[in-house]
């Protein structure tokens, strides 16, 4: 069986020593090849998107090993969400994934490993719901307080636009003297020019 270590520390000044040292050892014990090692150093498992992470996830879907190493399931992913991703992902192409740490071993074919899978991807999901929930409380309680969400409104003079305009200027020559986009211009200066005539 080939096997991939991975290894993350969140601070610069932080070593990987421990955990390459405990899943070499684990890989020997356990008669696996080590396929590579990769090493995050000074990077933190709350980015979703990690310079040697995603290399290990391109070589897994190249097939080259067939179980992933890490010492705590914390040192691939800080979120159940993104654990519960990683772990789909590993699933999807029947590589295992193992804690050593923590004696949990996730195996695509093993009925208790699909369990747990289950167990984590419902936990998952809960905490998406919870995100989006909370995401959408946010933007109620902000737009309530007046917060305008979006590009910011583009504020010019609509009666000097207008004038220009009635005097027979070209919309691009408007836009130059006002600082203002045609499109903004063509869509709201009419109305000006009809309220003023009015």
């Amino acid at each position: 069986m080939t096997c991939a270590i991975y290894c993350r520390v969140s601070c610069a000044d932080q070593s990987c020593a421990i955990q390459l040292a405990e899943l070499r050892s684990h890989a020997a014990r356990f008669e696996m090849t080590v396929y590579a090692e990769f090493i995050d150093h000074g990077v933190s498992g709350a980015k979703a998107s990690r310079p040697q992470l995603d290399r290990m996830l391109a070589d897994a879907r190249a097939k080259r090993f067939d179980v992933v190493l890490v010492s705590k399931l914390d040192r691939l992913g800080r979120s159940v969400l993104h654990l519960a991703q990683l772990m789909e992902t590993f699933q999807g192409l029947k590589i295992g994934l193992t804690a050593v740490s923590q004696g949990l071993e996730f195996n695509p074919n093993n009925p208790i490993s699909r369990m747990l899978f289950t167990m984590l991807s419902a936990v998952a999901e809960f905490e998406r719901a919870l995100i989006l929930e909370r995401s959408t409380a946010g933007i109620q309680a902000a737009r309530a307080k007046g917060i305008r969400f979006g590009p910011p409104m583009k504020v010019f003079d609509r009666e000097l636009a207008a004038r220009l305009r009635a005097e027979g200027r070209s919309w691009k020559s408007i836009s130059e003297a006002t600082g203002v986009a045609v499109s903004t211009l063509r869509e709201n200066v009419p109305k000006c020019v009809a309220h003023a005539e009015g």
